[in-house]
Parts: structure tokens; C-alpha cells; sequence
């Protein structure tokens, strides 16, 4: 009944309202996300996208688009801290399930980085925030740009940056002398170095270099966990072992991708193209493109058999102890490049996955939203603040019809969506949803 009534209401107002205009949320209960608390049945005013003032009740002009969340939570909206998307109508995925704030952490088209990021940016295209990283490596090439020299590692850095990236993102095979030359140049220009474990360097001494993220939980794994027997290379690490990671986190105030509902798809298709066909199947697939159905179907995972049961049971430990130990621990996965990983939704799962691994719904939700705007807050001075509901902050909110501490759920299903001060309310979203639908053809 309440979601029906407030979107009646809203629908008589206007299904979308525009950035520049002040918009009000009266009688609503707010999950600021600062701590873990809620301010019951208060005021909320947003003017030219940012939050103005919560708890006062100002004198406003007629005419002011009045919101009331008489019944219904005000929470920050999502972030989506690891994906792969680099299209308009992803974007609409992601603002659909309430992501309003994103990185691209690689192949990115130099049209999304450059033209659709600033035009989402500017609140001039519907969509997340948008931050990007351009991601390198050494050879053999994985798919990314390729710097072999020093030399090499210092230019690309100038080059992210002329561009409007936010970060470099690294991969697996550059070299230590390449590494050290992108982290000193990175922090040289204030731009964030972010990514996967080096092979010749190792995270211990990417992270002392000034690399402010590990991109997957698994990469400790690849770059600091002891390697397994020859005789069981998929045997995971003793749990003692997981102090260790946790201290060298902490001693460099890094970040890490929790990553565990990413890695549990990795797991559940390896040697198994049925349970491919099953993620092909789901009824959220529908909004895939088609291409990316074809990489799906494609995919090399279910060509290897590889049993990483063990490891997923471990990562769901390791990210548990991570949370309770205060490692800053934020959202994001691989959408939509791995099969499975559906954009906007598979942030949700994230979030169940965390969940189930025995985190609270406080530390779940942390996760996907202060702490991203934690993480950006350090590494993206110059960046609008996000992430908390509060004075000064963006005006990226999700209204919903539960308290998402008690019930986490309810984020699957906002009442409406605010991204950068621009509302879309249920209706709005569900628009999106079934365009998105209708324009992608399943060959």
C-alpha cells in the first residue's frame, strides 16, 4: 500500500525531476549510514543535487516537489565498486537497483571515459556517478594496454589522467621495476593506483607503494597467501594465515573488493556449461546484451574442471574476519564481463553474499555505500562527497519501504532511485527496465 501510494503521488508530480530543482522528503525515516542508527520521521532537503539540510524544516517556495516517505527508509544509494560497464543502457541496469555511483575498472571505450562519463557526470545523462581506471599490463597481454619499460609506466599515468581517468588499474604481469615506476609516477600526478596481485612484485609490496586497492579478495590468493601443494594447487590457505593479511591491509590503510558472489559464479561453472545455460536463463539475463550473452555462452570457465569449493569456503572466512577486524571492505564484482554477473543486480547478491558469510546487514550495507565514498573521499580529493546522508554530501538516495539495516532485502526493490538530485521514482524505473528490454533483442 505504501509503495503504491507513493507513486501514485509521485507519478501526479512528475516520474523524473531535474537535477537543478529542490526537492523535499518530508515524515521519512533516515538510515544516514555515519553510524549505525536511524532518525525516524524527519525532513530532507536536496537543492541543486546535493543534501541541503536534514531535520529543519525550512520555508520553501510554491511549487517545491514534496516527497512524503511517511513509512519508508531514505538510505545512500549503491555503490558498484568493480565492474566492466561501458554502456548507456547498463547504466540503466545499475540506476534501476539503486547504484548511483560506479567504476569502470577497465575497457572502458574511449566514447564511455570520455563523452558518457561527463555527460552522466554533469547530470545531463540518467545515470550512477561514473569513475573509471585504465587498466595496463605487462606481457603476455591480457586484453589491456601493454607497458614493458619504466618509461613506458610514466607516460600511461599521464596519459590516464589527461583523459579523466581516476586510476591505473594493474595486472598480473608487470614487471617490479615497471610497478615501482607507475607508483611513483601515480602518486607523483595524485592518481590512484588500484588493481590485481603483480606476479614479480606481490601485494605487500604493491600496497607499500601506495596502491590504495586490491580488486579481488582472491588476489591474496595469487600475492601473499603461501602457494599450495603441487599435489592440491587448489587447496586453500590455514586460516591462521588470515591475521597476517588482515595486518598488512590495515598497516597501509588499503582497500578490498569483498568479491565473494563474483567468485562463487567463477566456481559454480568451471567444467559446467549447464550452469552457464542456467545463468543465461534467469529472468534478470533478459536485460543483457546481446553480445554479452554471446561471451557468456563462450565463456572459457566451463571449459576448465576446477574444483575451488574449498576456496570459496575460505574467502566467505576471510572477508567475515576482514569486516570485523575494520578492514575498509567495499562492493563490486565483474559485471557484466563474467558469466553470471548481471549489472545492478549482481551488486544485490554481492550484498546476500556478504550477508551469508556472517557479516551484519550494517557492515554489508557499510560496504556498499560509506566506504566507497570513503575510498573515493582519499583517493579522489576533488570528488563530491557520497555515500552517507548528510549536509554537504551528494543527494545519491534510495527510498525504500524497509529498514534496509533490518531487512537488506528491501534495497532489491526501492520506491524510488536519487542520483546527483535527479529522482526517479518506481514508475520511472520500471520505464527504464522495459525499454532497456525491448531494445535487447536475445539472438
Amino acid at each position: 500500500m505504501l509503495r503504491a501510494l507513493l507513486t501514485l503521488w509521485l507519478l501526479a508530480a512528475c516520474a523524473t525531476l531535474t537535477r537543478a530543482e529542490t526537492v523535499v522528503f518530508t515524515d521519512v525515516n533516515v538510515v544516514p549510514m555515519d553510524r549505525e542508527r536511524v532518525i525516524p520521521r524527519t525532513t530532507v532537503i536536496v537543492t541543486d543535487g546535493v543534501i541541503s539540510s536534514i531535520g529543519i524544516k525550512a520555508k520553501l517556495p510554491p511549487g517545491t516537489p514534496v516527497i512524503d516517505g511517511k513509512g519508508a527508509w531514505l538510505a545512500p544509494g549503491l555503490a558498484d565498486m568493480h565492474n566492466h560497464v561501458t554502456t548507456r543502457e547498463d547504466l540503466s541496469l545499475l540506476l534501476a537497483n539503486g547504484v548511483t555511483t560506479m567504476l569502470n575498472m577497465g575497457e572502458a571505450t574511449n566514447g564511455f571515459a570520455g563523452r558518457t562519463r561527463i555527460a552522466v557526470n554533469a547530470g545531463k545523462v540518467p545515470g550512477p556517478q561514473i569513475f573509471t581506471a585504465l587498466a595496463v599490463d605487462g606481457s603476455p597481454l591480457y586484453g589491456h594496454l601493454v607497458i614493458a619499460t619504466p618509461e613506458d609506466a610514466r607516460a600511461i599515468v599521464g596519459i590516464a589522467k589527461a583523459n579523466g581517468y581516476s586510476f591505473v588499474k594493474v595486472y598480473t604481469n608487470l614487471s617490479a621495476e615497471v610497478f615501482a615506476a607507475l607508483a611513483e609516477e601515480a602518486k607523483a600526478q595524485g592518481i590512484g593506483v588500484v588493481g590485481h596481485n603483480a606476479k614479480a612484485v606481490g601485494l605487500a609490496k604493491q600496497l607499500a607503494a601506495g596502491q590504495s586497492m586490491v580488486a579481488h579478495v582472491e588476489e591474496f590468493f595469487y600475492g601473499f597467501f603461501p602457494e599450495p601443494p603441487a599435489d592440491d594447487q587448489q587447496a586453500p590457505p590455514e586460516d591462521a594465515r588470515i591475521a597476517d593479511a588482515i595486518a598488512l591491509v590495515k598497516a597501509h590503510g588499503a582497500f578490498v573488493t569483498s568479491d565473494l558472489f563474483n567468485y562463487q559464479t567463477i566456481a559454480a561453472q568451471f567444467g559446467k556449461p549447464e550452469v552457464v545455460k542456467a545463468y543465461l536463463a534467469v529472468p534478470e539475463a533478459r536485460y543483457l546484451s546481446p553480445g554479452d550473452r554471446i561471451g557468456w555462452a563462450h565463456s572459457g570457465y566451463q571449459k576448465k574442471a576446477v574444483d575451488l569449493s574449498r576456496r570459496v569456503a575460505f574467502e566467505a572466512r576471510f572477508v567475515k574476519a576482514m569486516a570485523d577486524a575494520g578492514v575498509p571492505l567495499i562492493t563490486g564484482g565483474d559485471a557484466p564481463t563474467i558469466p553470471g554477473q548481471i549489472p545492478g543486480f549482481a551488486l544485490h547478491e554481492e550484498i546476500d553474499a556478504m550477508l551469508a558469510a556472517g557479516l551484519t546487514p550494517w557492515q554489508a550495507l557499510s560496504a556498499a555505500t560509506r566506504t566507497p565514498g570513503e575510498f573515493i573521499a582519499r583517493t579522489v580529493p576533488r570528488a563530491a562527497k557520497f555515500g552517507v546522508v548528510a549536509p554537504g554530501y551528494r543527494a545519491d538516495l534510495l527510498l525504500v519501504a524497509e529498514n534496509p539495516l533490518a531487512k537488506p532485502a528491501a534495497l532489491r526493490a526501492p520506491i524510488g532511485v536519487m542520483a546527483g538530485g535527479r529522482w526517479h521514482d518506481a514508475a520511472a524505473l520500471k520505464a527504464m527496465l522495459a525499454d532497456l528490454e525491448a531494445r535487447r533483442v536475445v539472438p
